[in-house]
């Protein structure tokens, strides 16, 4: 078996890294800065490294806590309601999607499921077209790419895939539909396929165990437990980040504040926390779509039952894609979708499969021989795309409304066919779709007939989602973009925004590796404007 590779956190915090858990303050704090970076995920953990290798002093404040692979345990029970946003139970404002977004050190890079792709070509063309982002294209991205994935360890997944993986290779392939293997970011994986939970070997090569432990060994102090409240503004200026601890649960607020001050202020909390944080302290608008645009990959979900074993929670939990479905259609045409497959464990598994009772718990008996498979569809590409609006709920915090329409329907109905079908194809017994009126359809002429009949509308098909983007779009119009192409926030002139929030539209990828590469762009701009020599690059 591979080793284990050493804890960095527990090595880090012995050495003396300076790490504030404001669950534990007596009194309130100020602390002050060149720069502080609110979010410690995707992109406030390369802004971190990039900021404080160049020789700038950073804060990064973390709403979550400060966990390590001594705390990663493989249990749901644990995992769920410790580094998720509300217990991986947060939703939009209707209740019919369910978003999965991480909450600690590291953000939702120490949870996902390691599938690293680099921006389809097609989506920065968009890009380049319709919002006047002249650099986005593969040539100019190409070694902020090259930088992210060596700094992640981004490496070919030549492992066999796991059987709930080897479904979607084996039936794409007898229908003639094209797969390939997804690139992760792991060293030394043991594959064990519990990637959700935070990885307990540090294969996972996330902020947590990279960026963060680098920056704060280059002097950055971490504060965690603490939410971004708001920021105090000036004129066109930040003036501070007022941030309330929370209790040891990371629930409720302590009482406590901190003052975070800082010549400048990198705003890296998520697709849903930076819009809202930034219409809590009524932050100017000019282009008037802070918090608009907003997007998810929503995703729709098929069961398949098999008479060998799947064991789908064991192995890399993705490591076969395909994007046929991506490529078949004009990127502004009906609603593409890209397939995947989720690592399956009883508790998500359970709440995610429709129906109750004896069916639920018949499907439940059959865990161990069931496979399942993901259409991530890609929005925001055509009119009847808009994507959702992050709001401020009555107690301040955000929310996103998202409408379910006729466009996306239609991408439904044909990503839960094209799942089925390929399952059938790959020898499945029966299948299943998420959703409240399917059945255990016995055949492909039978669950194609059925299907094709099922009503779509919230509530009644499951649709989940891992990705949010978007909210606070990057544009070279500032009619169209909250912020400009360096990431400089409109309206403030010490303000940037780094997350995933920045995208004009969903990826049509996993959207890590593209925050990765767009924030360390953006991130070395920055640290040779304030310093005024060239910034360092990623280790």
């Amino acid at each position: 078996m591979t080793a284990r590779i050493p804890d960095p956190i527990e090595a880090g915090l012995t050495r003396g890294w300076r790490v504030i858990d404001a669950s534990l303050l007596e009194h309130d704090r100020v602390l002050e800065a060149d720069v502080v970076i609110v979010g410690s995920g995707a992109g406030g953990g390369i802004s971190a490294e990039i900021l404080a290798r160049s020789g700038l002093s950073v804060i990064v404040v973390e709403e979550g806590p400060l966990r390590s692979s001594r705390d990663f345990k493989m249990r749901e029970a644990d995992a769920y309601p410790d580094l998720y946003q509300e217990s991986a139970a947060r939703k939009t404002s209707d209740k019919a999607i369910n978003i999965l977004q991480g909450r600690a050190v590291g953000g939702s890079t120490t949870v996902n499921w390691t599938s690293s792709f680099r921006t389809p070509d097609a989506t920065l063309a968009w890009w380049r077209r319709h919002y006047a982002l002249a650099q986005a294209t593969p040539d100019e991205l190409a070694p902020w790419f090259a930088m992210a994935e060596r700094r992640t360890g981004v490496v070919d997944w030549l492992v066999d895939p796991n059987q709930n993986n080897d479904v979607l290779r084996r039936g794409a392939a007898k229908l003639g539909i094209a797969t390939a293997a997804i690139q992760r970011n792991v060293q030394g994986c043991w594959n064990l396929g519990y990637c959700g939970m935070g990885c307990p070997t540090n294969a996972k090569q996330s902020m947590l165990v990279t960026t963060i432990p680098a920056a704060l060994d280059h002097g950055a102090t971490l504060v965690t437990r603490a939410r971004a409240e708001r920021l105090m503004l000036r004129g066109q200026q930040v003036e501070e980040v007022v941030c309330r601890a929370l209790d040891a649960a990371g629930v409720l607020p302590s009482g406590r504040l901190l003052r975070l001050r800082a010549r400048h202020v990198v705003v890296a909390g998520g697709a849903i926390n930076t819009p809202a944080l930034l219409l809590r302290s009524k932050a100017p608008d000019p282009s008037g779509q802070l918090g608009k645009r907003t997007f998810l990959h929503p995703t729709l979900i098929s069961a398949a039952f098999y008479e060998k074993r799947i064991e789908g929670w064991s192995g890399a939990p993705q490591s076969i894609y395909s994007d046929h479905f991506l490529a078949t259609d004009p990127i502004d045409g009906p609603m593409g979708y890209k397939l995947e497959t989720p690592p399956l464990h009883p508790l998500l598994l359970a709440t995610t499969m429709s129906g109750f009772g004896e069916q639920h718990a018949a499907a439940m008996r059959d865990f161990a021989h069931l496979g399942g498979m993901l259409a991530l569809l890609r929005d925001g590409f055509h009119e009847d795309s808009p994507g959702g609006v992050v709001r401020l709920r009555g107690d301040g915090m955000g929310e996103l409304d998202y409408e379910l329409n006729d466009y996306l329907w239609d991408g439904a109905r044909r990503a839960l066919l094209s799942m089925a079908e390929i399952q059938f194809a790959a020898g499945a017994r029966t299948v299943q779709p998420a959703h409240e009126k399917a059945q255990r359809y016995r055949s492909w002429a039978e669950a194609r007939r059925e299907i094709a009949a099922l009503p779509q509308r919230a509530h009644v098909t499951r649709v989940a989602s891992a990705h949010v983007m978007g909210g606070c779009a990057m544009s070279g119009d500032e009619r169209r973009g909250v912020v400009d192409p360096a990431g400089r926030y409109r309206g403030l002139s010490n303000l940037s925004v780094h997350d995933g929030s920045l995208f004009p539209t969903s990826l049509g990828a996993n959207p890590q590796l593209t925050i990765y590469a767009l924030t360390a762009r953006l991130a070395s701009g920055l640290a040779s404007n304030l310093t005024g020599r060239p910034a360092a690059a990623l280790a």
